[in-house]
C-alpha cells in the first residue's frame, strides 16, 4: 500500500450574479465520479499550491480567478492513499466554460443550493468558510 500523501489544490469560485448581483459559487460535475465539488485537481512536481489551483480552476471552468484568503485544507484518503488539498477563495474575473471528458457542466448555485448540491459533505465546510471569509470583507 502507498502511504504517500497526494498533494492537490482547488479554489471555491465566486461571483456575483449578473442578473441580482447575489453571490453565486460555481461546483464542476465530473463524469468519471458522476460528482458535484470545488475546481480541483493534483499538482504538477514541484508545483506552487495556489499556481496549481488557479491552473486547475481554468482548466476545469474555462474561468481565470483573482485569488483571496486561503481556506480549511481537506485531508482524507483517495484510492486507498491519503490526499490533502488545499483550498482558497477565487473571485472569477472572465473566461467561459467548455465542456470536457473530465469536466462536463459547471453551474453557478446560491451558498444553500451549492452546499445541497455538493457530492461530499466535507466540501460543505468550504462553502460556509467563503462565506465568512466575504461576510468579513463586507462583500
Amino acid at each position: 500500500m502507498n502511504d504517500t500523501t497526494v498533494q492537490a489544490a482547488g479554489c471555491v469560485l465566486w461571483r456575483r450574479s449578473p442578473v441580482d448581483g447575489r453571490l453565486e459559487l460555481c461546483l464542476v460535475h465530473r463524469p468519471r465520479y458522476d460528482d458535484w465539488s470545488h475546481p480541483k485537481g493534483k499538482l504538477k512536481q514541484g508545483e506552487d499550491a495556489l499556481a496549481g489551483a488557479l491552473r486547475e480552476v481554468e482548466e476545469e471552468t474555462g474561468h481565470r480567478a483573482e485569488p483571496g484568503a486561503e481556506l480549511p485544507t481537506l485531508r482524507y484518503r483517495a484510492n486507498d492513499r491519503p490526499k490533502q488539498v488545499r483550498y482558497w477563495a477565487a473571485e472569477a474575473i472572465a473566461g467561459r466554460f467548455t465542456p470536457t471528458d473530465e469536466v462536463d457542466r459547471i453551474l453557478w448555485l446560491s451558498p444553500s443550493a451549492a452546499r445541497g448540491r455538493l457530492t461530499q459533505p466535507r466540501d460543505r465546510d468550504l462553502v460556509d468558510a467563503l462565506v465568512e471569509h466575504l461576510g468579513h470583507r463586507g462583500v
